[in-house]
């Protein structure tokens, strides 16, 4: 999935930006590394571009952009904004990513959410710490070198004109999230969605701090290791990393939030308390809680409320379960007690295949049991749906199949409208973005000039045109607000659609379950009747056993 990360920078030497992206970094100190001779390695796979500048001059371009607004002047202020686009490392093998296609899309992605300033955009094709996973670093001045037209997402006065500062707002930041998403969607990339809280956060600084402690920690256990000791642990954990483990464990068994805190408190020595509608957690080293935010929505109150009713219910669930298959419980005596509770179809077991079944005769007995469960489930399930023959149920699965096909086909209608409507989108976001430099370029009296000058603006307005021209015939364009509009219906209506294949899938999955467990009832049928009456042939079965067997 692609991520999107935004860095702050009061550095005024704009180079230490143009190092970083171009050279080769250490992974430990983030230096720049340098050969036996002293010279900077250039980065082994890189593509770089700019925007109102040349990449190469960008720290020149900015330095004379803010003199000539008297911006980016004081220490304390901010002088550039960091955004980083991370992919999925699975979209190079699984969707053909490239470093160069991944270097177009975030132009394009510049373009139209950083009109006016001055930015450079590289793509790395290593990842971190050589990692494999394609990024792209989009580093912008803070100062706006050109007018823009105001556009939806820009929530300060004055915003769009030259001259003013860029103010990465929350707003602003669930802008490019909703985009870096549109993005991936458009181009079949993995992508999870962004808007939504992390079921388990883990921050930057946390990520850091484990390589290091990792790090220290094997240095340590090398030297407890040559003294041929054992060492007490391998794996390096952060507090926070304990206190998910601790939660996890205590959670799957606790039924209120009282036995939680207690069971917490018993085993790790962790105090939780619930304030404001949340959990904060007391972590042994600490003196100061950590809240439920810092880790992650598994760890919530609202998430951990809804497991204990589960464990409630599990519980009961259990014990009910218990009392049908204690070893009182004589199933000789009582064949029908193994249609006392239902469990979740499962698929039947082979045990003239099973290898474990035929080494041990006490999991072969169990797995005779559990078959006759899943027996009585499915016959529960053909029941409870009124399918009388085999046929009936091969053509339900077949219909069910039918419909799964024609779900995907119509969830791929819908995604190439979503394509042609994004591109109106984008195509209608450029041609007004560049449209006010366009006319004054038309009006400009040495327009050769002016258009080396503007060269990025003037191209991304004429293809803008050209395309809308294309696209509207008659020359009647819609505004972007009507184009988000129905991309917004358009996108409602894919979920709804995505909700749909789910659940056809999993009915799918279920029917073949049940069409599976059949086969295998008919086919043990089919082998008693064999070993009963080995010599009776075909011809001399009665009429009605030759008829087709029902359900």
């Amino acid at each position: 999935m692609a991520i999107l990360k935004h860095i702050k920078s009061k550095n005024a030497n704009y180079s230490n930006a143009i190092d970083y992206l171009i050279y080769q970094q250490d992974a430990k100190n983030k230096k720049t590394l340098r050969d036996e001779y002293g010279n900077t390695l250039l980065r082994n796979d890189l593509y770089m571009d700019g925007l109102n500048c040349v990449p190469l001059s960008f720290d020149k371009d900015c330095r004379m952009t803010n003199k000539k607004f008297h911006k980016n002047q004081k220490k304390e202020e901010i002088k550039s904004h960091h955004y980083i686009i991370s992919f999925d490392p699975q979209d190079v093998t699984e969707c053909g990513l490239t470093g160069k296609r991944a270097q177009e899309l975030c132009m394009d992605f510049v373009r139209k959410n950083f009109p006016g300033y001055q930015a450079i955009i590289v793509t790395h094709t290593d990842g971190d710490n050589h990692s494999g996973n394609i990024h792209t670093h989009i580093v912008i001045n803070s100062v706006r070198k050109y007018a823009v037209e105001r556009q939806d997402y820009m929530d300060k006065p004055n915003e769009e004109k030259a001259g003013y500062k860029h103010r990465s707002t929350n707003r602003f930041l669930t802008h490019l999230k909703k985009e870096v998403m549109a993005m991936c969607e458009r181009e079949g990339l993995h992508q999870i969605d962004l808007l939504s809280p992390a079921p388990e956060k883990v921050t930057e600084a946390e990520f850091r701090a484990k390589s290091r402690g990792q790090e220290k920690m094997d240095k340590v256990n090398k030297k407890i290791t040559a003294e041929g000791l054992s060492p007490s642990a391998t794996t390096f954990q952060t507090q926070k990393d304990f206190l998910r483990k601790a939660i996890e464990d205590c959670s799957r068994k606790a039924r209120d939030f009282e036995e939680f805190q207690s069971f917490l408190l018993e085993n790790y020595n962790i105090s939780v308390i619930s304030q404001r509608g949340r959990y904060r957690y007391l972590h042994p080293d600490r003196s100061q809680r950590i809240t439920e935010k810092a880790l992650g929505t598994d760890y919530g109150r609202e998430h951990l409320e809804e497991i204990f009713s589960r464990n409630v219910k599990g519980i009961r669930a259990e014990k009910k379960a218990t009392a049908y298959h204690s070893p009182e419980t004589d199933y000789r005596r009582d064949p029908l007690a193994i249609f006392y509770y239902r469990t979740q179809l499962r698929l039947v077991v082979d045990l003239q295949r099973n290898v474990k079944a035929m080494q041990s005769e006490a999991y072969a007995q169990k797995v005779k049991i559990t078959n006759l469960q899943q027996m009585a489930n499915t016959l529960i399930y053909i029941q409870e749906h009124g399918y009388d023959t085999r046929e009936d149920l091969s053509a339900v699965t077949s219909e069910t199949q039918e419909k799964l096909t024609e779900a995907y086909g119509k969830k791929q209608e819908l995604t190439e409208k979503m394509k042609v409507l994004n591109s109106q989108i984008h195509y209608t976001g450029q041609y007004f973005a560049s449209k006010s430099t366009y006319a004054e370029f038309l009006k400009s009296g040495n327009k050769k000039n002016f258009r080396n000058k503007h060269v990025s603006e003037i191209t991304a307005y004429e293809e803008a045109r050209d395309w809308l021209k294309d696209f509207y015939p008659d020359g009647k364009m819609l505004s972007l607000k009507s184009l988000k509009e129905r991309k917004q219906k358009l996108q409602e209506t894919i979920d709804s659609q995505k909700t749909v294949i789910h659940n056809y899938k999993n009915h799918c999955k279920e029917l073949e379950t049940v069409s599976a467990n059949v086969d295998a009832i008919l086919r043990r049928q089919a082998m008693e009747t064999v070993i009963i009456h080995p010599r009776t042939t075909e011809h001399q079965k009665p009429k009605k056993e030759r008829k087709e067997e029902s359900l």
